[in-house]
């Protein structure tokens, strides 16, 4: 197992969480010197906010216990491939590489529909990787909503 995968097996566990609490199980890991420094899930129902996915609560979580909004040497590990919203929190926390498990077709900002990361004038180009775990990714929103489409 790659430390890739590694990283990536630990953001399916946050994935599964939000999964049992009925939300999109979409789970995020930060990883910093090789271990996890700070986990997030998507919270939005539990919140009731929509700025509560994943990655915001991770970036959230790993700047507070930092002391510091700026997360330099960190990499963030995502189930799904990171939203608009989510692109721009991590070009501003200077995260300095993303891992991504599956591609979000509707939402993506990475390479889906947008390429923000790819953008040349940005201030802050974070490295990226996907398709890590990407059919246990993309296994656990499909069983996700297939879940939702049967209760209706």
């Amino acid at each position: 197992m790659t430390e890739d995968e590694h990283f990536m097996r630990e953001a399916l566990k946050e994935a599964r969480v939000a999964f049992d609490n009925n939300e999109v199980p979409v789970g995020a890991v930060i990883e910093y010197k090789g271990e996890v420094y700070a986990t997030g899930r998507n919270r939005r129902i539990e919140k009731n906010s929509a700025i509560s996915h994943a990655e915001i609560e991770a970036i959230q979580v790993a700047g507070a216990k930092l002391g510091d909004w700026r997360l330099e040497g960190m990499t963030l590990y995502v189930t799904s491939e990171p939203c608009i919203m989510c692109a721009g929190a991590i070009i501003h926390s200077r995260i300095k590489r993303v891992v991504y498990g599956c591609k979000e077709p509707k939402m993506g900002a990475v390479e889906s529909i947008f390429r923000i990361f790819d953008i040349n004038e940005l201030h802050h180009k974070p490295e990226y990787v996907s398709g890590v775990s990407e059919n246990e990714c993309s296994g656990i929103l499909t069983e996700f909503f297939q879940k939702v489409r049967k209760s209706k």
